[in-house]
């Protein structure tokens, strides 16, 4: 079969779905949530968008709980899971976009929109792979599934509900990082660091919020402080020009608010982005000089400033399979209870865990912040030798030319829920990564290319 020619024939249906679903705000929305809509109203919206989809192809199709489904065809025995998902994490400020978020725009050969390739692209491409199959009238020996879950962003509470009640498939791929594939990911923990110094009666900073999630770079910092020196407004424009950044500075009533903004990206990238809870932190060192805000501030340039690997507390390690460890500090608070700053870590595939965390633990105990564990997923490994990766490489070389050896990530993808489940596509080599970010594209050609790709790959797994 030439699934090429035939994903191009059908760009148009491939593109109507995808701006459709992306055209669904399907962001997490706790104030929202029930036992009925238990992410919020759009992430059901989107799942159930697909599930129709499934239902209008006369494929087996079944809703868990509101929360994931699967659209299955073939026969057998084996089931052969593709898991992808529909929520997609907050636009953040529509104003640093070129077109809107939750539009679809096509522009120049590009699909812009949240999650373009953050996973609606690369989901729709691998359903346009189940319809081309399907419509090709190929014997299938095993079952392919599409697993879909509505709250991957979020910590996976989707799927592990879904697995709770459903097989797991013997072997798998999602369809929501880079190609040629990803076969190392690695762990994630989320970290907690809790003030211990309580605050003092006169203390100057009043508050600081930055960032919604921990897998995200936060772009926007803002403070509220009662007090300030006589020259602080001067000295915070200087300080926005000597680090290229943007911010405000203003006095309303008792209290003087100062905002700054970064550049989000992705956790697993937070080199790629410039945290604002940093920048603003690194400023108000200048503030504040005793009390629990200062030590607040201090230990946030400390720990962070020009440093993503945690190397003050000696939680930095790399390795040769999945590369370095890194920290994003995501949501960044400081209130009546002290501050707290939560982290997104991703540990390398060889990395000490429990043995790293408990002396970083020690080094803190002379500081005025505590470390906790608030969640902790485990690395993830396929060797590049098994069958499925092999199989997949070849359908991949086949189509790209491009004979790239296995990547690792320090994303988190469905594959690490599966027994033996990679991530495979589909970012091609050369792409800029803009999951997370503003502004995030797929480029049509190559959507409609991996379309190809995964038609081939289900076809060479689901068939003996």
């Amino acid at each position: 079969m030439n699934w090429l020619k035939i994903a191009q024939e059908r760009q148009e249906e491939l593109l109507t779905e995808l701006q459709q679903l992306i055209q669904i705000e399907s962001v997490l929305d706790e104030t929202k949530a029930s036992k009925a809509v238990p992410f919020g109203e759009g992430p059901l919206a989107a799942l159930n968008f697909m599930l129709e989809k499934g239902t209008e192809q006369g494929m087996t199709v079944k809703n868990i709980d509101n929360m994931a489904g699967h659209i299955e065809m073939g026969e057998g025995e084996d089931l052969l899971g593709i898991l992808c998902h529909v929520d997609v994490v907050p636009a953040g400020d529509p104003a640093t976009w070129m077109y809107p978020p939750f539009e679809a725009r096509i522009v120049d050969g590009k699909l812009f929109g949240r999650g373009a390739i953050d996973d609606k692209g690369p989901t729709m491409a691998a359903w346009l792979a189940m319809k081309m199959i399907k419509d090709a009238g190929i014997k299938l020996d095993k079952r392919v599934r599409m697993i879909i879950g509505s709250d991957e962003e979020t910590g996976f509470r989707c799927v592990d509900r879904y697995f709770e009640q459903e097989e797991m498939p013997a072997i798998g791929f999602a369809p929501d990082a880079d190609f040629p594939l990803i076969n190392a990911e690695k762990g994630i923990a989320h970290l907690v660091f809790s003030q211990k110094t309580p605050r003092t009666a006169n203390e100057k900073l009043v508050s600081f919020e930055a960032g919604k999630r921990t897998n995200m770079v936060p772009e926007k910092a803002i403070a509220t402080l009662q007090v300030v020196s006589h020259n602080a407004e001067e000295n915070f424009q200087k300080f926005l020009m000597e680090n290229k950044a943007h911010g405000s500075f203003t006095h309303t009533g008792e209290n003087y608010i100062i905002t700054v903004k970064g550049k989000s990206a992705h956790a697993m990238e937070p080199e790629k982005g410039i945290n604002a809870a940093v920048l603003l932190a690194k400023f108000l060192i200048t503030e504040l000089e005793i009390g629990a805000g200062a030590d607040f501030v201090r230990f946030i340039v400390e720990l962070f400033d020009g440093d993503h690997f945690g190397t003050s507390l000696n939680l930095n390690f790399e390795d040769a399979m999945s590369g370095q460890t890194t920290l994003n500090p995501g949501i960044v608070t400081f209130g009546q209870n002290g501050g707290t700053i939560e982290v997104s870590m991703r540990y390398a595939v060889s990395y000490s865990f429990e043995e790293k965390i408990t002396a970083a633990q020690v080094i803190l105990g002379a500081k005025p912040f505590a470390l906790d564990i608030a969640d902790n997923s485990a690395p993830h490994y396929v060797s590049e030798e098994d069958e499925l990766v092999q199989t997949l490489l070849e359908v991949y070389r086949k189509y790209s030319g491009d004979f790239s050896a296995p990547l690792s990530t320090g994303g988190g993808t469905y594959a690490r829920v599966m027994k033996k489940g990679v991530a495979f596509g589909m970012l091609f080599p050369g792409e800029p990564e803009l999951a997370h970010q503003a502004d995030e594209f797929v480029i049509i050609e190559n959507l409609v290319k991996a379309a190809a790709i995964y038609a081939e790959a289900i076809v060479k797994l689901a068939t003996k």
